[in-house]
């Protein structure tokens, strides 16, 4: 019998080591390095057809056929999901503890139930809780499959046997291999072999696996880094305080669009997606000082949030700087460019700022609305209803497109918007908004002349 041997491995990298070290070499992570032991290769026993003889095909014999994706009628879970779930792809779903994996996947697999084969794997909760949970969401569908095994060799022989369209693992970090009994389930050593027989098992098979993951204090997915990397898609649900929402993302897709969201909110019957998600974040909007409203993209979709801002003299030796839902950085360098271009003191002033809604801004093209919303603010003047902000502004001063702006305005038009402030470069893309257009961010204070 071969020696067991053990090796070091950081869990923020996987970088591995002969003996612990206090800091990775790599990542530069302080105490991340964990223990493993090397297992010797070929202890995985199931009933996998044996290896085929590997055959080398040109380009243009290799056989495509369209597969039909998996679609629950989720409508936000299926466009987040890049129009369903592909049939032979490997899929994660993580996110904070109690955010709402399982009851979101629970109404996934019973709505697929109807039209294809689904079996439901729960290696963290017993088979009655799962029974419990399901009668609270009012889920009926007898054509679902449930078991509680967590053995991965179990959960794979069983799947081969049944030929399944779709198996749904919850979770990964607590399956464990029967051949391997000194492995914690949890482990990089466990996670890391674990999905790779999870991958074969949908490429070599067809049949689609979904998967859930824990998260770290941190917030990424917790494992090695090489997990993300050998599943085909990686989405986040998210919380947000505001209506109990759930926010979906997409951060890796092969198969789809990244950076897609879908939202949701919690209710009794379990997670209900929102339709009209720009409806319910205009409906507190109000023509105020400091209170600007923007579009942002959020992969293909268009969301419409308010900008607020707060500027108050600074009665202490560092202003203040509290900013929620955006990067502090940007609204730093954006008063920063105000104060250099228009000689307002800023650098005087608290400054507060909020995105409505919960929701958070990534992309550049809600600069000028955090432009405005300052200003606003600061001549304590409301800028005209029904306007809307789009642009990026340069270090310079200058106020430049962005992009996919057509989208934006049919969006905007939608909702009654008549006015769209931007760059002087910007044709009319909507049919009754109006684009009043600006060069450069000395021509924003037309906006609030003095009285």
């Amino acid at each position: 019998m071969a020696k067991q041997k053990t090796i070091f491995i950081c869990s923020e990298c996987g970088n591995n080591q002969p003996r612990w070290i206090g800091c990775c070499p790599e990542c530069q992570s302080w105490n991340s390095y964990v223990e493993e032991t090397i297992q010797p290769l070929g202890t995985i026993q199931t009933n996998a057809a044996p290896q085929k003889t590997t055959k080398l095909l040109r380009f243009n014999e290799i056989v495509s056929d369209s597969k039909k994706r998996l679609t629950s009628n989720i409508h936000e879970w299926d466009r987040v999901m890049g129009g369903g779930i592909l049939p032979g792809s490997f899929v994660i779903l993580t996110g904070d503890p109690g955010i709402g994996k399982s009851t979101l996947l629970l109404q996934v697999a019973d709505k697929l139930a109807v039209e294809h084969m689904v079996l439901y794997f729960s290696s963290e909760e017993s088979l009655e809780q799962v029974k419990s949970r399901t009668e609270r969401l009012g889920l009926s569908n007898t054509k679902l499959l449930f078991s509680d095994e967590p053995c991965l060799e179990a959960i794979i022989d069983m799947t081969l046997a049944q030929k399944p369209d779709l198996i749904i693992l919850d979770s990964i970090q607590n399956c464990h291999f029967s051949s391997q009994p000194k492995t914690m389930p949890g482990t990089i050593a466990q996670l890391r072999e674990a999905a790779f027989y999870l991958m074969r098992l949908a490429k070599e098979n067809n049949i689609a696996v979904l998967v859930t993951g824990h998260i770290t204090k941190d917030g990424q997915m917790a494992g090695p880094k090489l997990l993300e990397h050998m599943v085909d898609a990686v989405f986040y649900l998210q919380g947000e305080d505001r209506w109990h929402m759930r926010i979906l993302r997409s951060v890796k897709n092969r198969f789809g669009t990244i950076n897609e969201i879908g939202f949701f909110e919690m209710q009794e019957q379990g997670l209900i997606e929102i339709a009209n998600l720009n409806q319910q974040l205009l409906k507190d909007s109000s023509s105020t000082p400091g209170a600007t409203l923007v579009c942002c993209l959020e992969g293909s979709r268009p969301i419409l949030l308010e900008l607020q801002s707060l500027c108050v003299e600074s009665r202490f030796g560092i202003p203040q700087r509290v900013v929620t839902g955006i990067d502090q950085k940007r609204v730093i360098l954006i008063a920063a460019i105000l104060e250099k271009y228009l000689h307002i003191k800023f650098s005087s002033y608290d400054i507060f700022f909020k995105v409505s809604g919960g929701v958070k801004i990534q992309e550049s093209s809600a600069d000028l609305g955090i432009a405005l919303s300052l200003l606003s603010n600061y001549f304590q003047k409301p800028l005209p209803e029904k306007t809307l902000a789009i642009g990026e502004v340069s270090l310079t001063g200058l106020i430049s497109i962005s992009n996919q702006m057509g989208t934006r305005i049919k969006e905007a038009e939608k909702f009654g918007i008549t006015k769209i402030l931007t760059t002087k470069d910007q044709k009319n893309l909507g049919n009754t908004t109006k684009i009043i257009g600006f060069k450069n961010v000395y021509e924003l204070l037309g906006l609030f002349p003095e009285e």
